[in-house]
């Protein structure tokens, strides 16, 4: 189901990759460091009782900042150095190399489309510290490790999530609580129609329920537990997936071209409160 853009693109895109990049090590060195400094933080808590409920909103913390970054730097080119490089990285190469016809990848050198350069671990690990330092000056030192090692635990699964979301289907990615959930869910964030306004979430789509940028009319524990159900999709956003799934005319490197109309939909749906605003099933 690739479209001839898309296979264009990803032919010159890997031929682009360093012949020195390894996926292998690329994987081994993301999962090697954020194991060892969970495992250095675990190793230091003693005693521990309450604190272990700072994992609670450092982690809806977390998931909310994966929204935003997603959604207002990842999809929105702010022309400041890093910050473009992220927008140019994502929605010109990500969203080029996937989309929801072909969501999928075939061989490790791929992986370096999917995963996060050392330097946003790098970033995440100084931002765990550096919570984790004002957390043990606010509470105690455990407060503090206990801190740093959810933000680290977060960082590892959203990486997991994301290699999930574009491996070949099989039993795992199809039956398992959660990713079969965001499978579906990041999969059609993929579609240009809707890839710069929902489902930004790539974890939980928790962020995604409560600002009403999903793709579903559901509660919390609804959207949650979805798997690959389309049964509570938004009836007015089908149109515009199905007409871009099989119609890339209107597509550009930074998004669709959406006529009016699409986009009073769109805005619409944004704009006005959820009927399932207090819900959670």
């Amino acid at each position: 189901m690739m479209t001839e853009r898309q296979r264009k693109f990803r032919e010159k895109y890997k031929s682009n990759i360093s012949p020195l990049y390894n996926g292998i090590l690329h994987l081994a060195v993301t999962y090697g460091v954020g194991i060892a400094g969970i495992w250095w933080c675990l190793s230091h808590i003693e005693n521990a009782r309450w604190e272990w409920l700072l994992m609670i909103p450092v982690f809806l913390f977390g998931n909310f900042v994966e929204w935003f970054m997603h959604m207002h730097v990842m999809h929105r080119r702010i022309d400041v150095y890093a910050l473009r490089a992220i927008y140019e990285r994502h929605t010109r190469e990500h969203h080029q190399y996937f989309t929801d016809a072909e969501p999928t990848m075939d061989t490790t050198r791929e992986w370096r489309i999917v995963f996060f350069p050392w330097r946003v671990l790098t970033v995440v690990g100084i931002g765990g510290v550096g919570l984790g330092y004002l957390a043990s000056l606010i509470f105690n030192a455990n407060a503090g490790f206990i801190v740093a090692m959810t933000m680290m635990g977060y960082y590892l699964t959203y990486e997991t999530f994301h290699y999930c979301c574009h491996v070949h289907e099989n039993w795992f990615v199809r039956h398992m609580p959660f990713i079969n959930t965001i499978r579906r869910h990041h999969i059609l964030h993929h579609n240009f129609g809707i890839m710069m306004k929902y489902n930004m979430n790539l974890s939980f789509p928790i962020a995604d329920w409560f600002m009403g940028t999903s793709d579903l009319r559901r509660g919390l524990i609804g959207h949650l537990f979805n798997g690959y159900s389309e049964k509570h999709q938004k009836e007015e956003l089908k149109p515009i997936i199905a007409r871009f799934r099989i119609d890339d005319s209107r597509v550009t490197t930074d998004g669709p071209q959406l006529t009016a109309q699409e986009q009073q939909v769109i805005n619409n749906d944004l704009n006005n409160p959820r009927s399932t605003a207090g819900a959670m099933a």
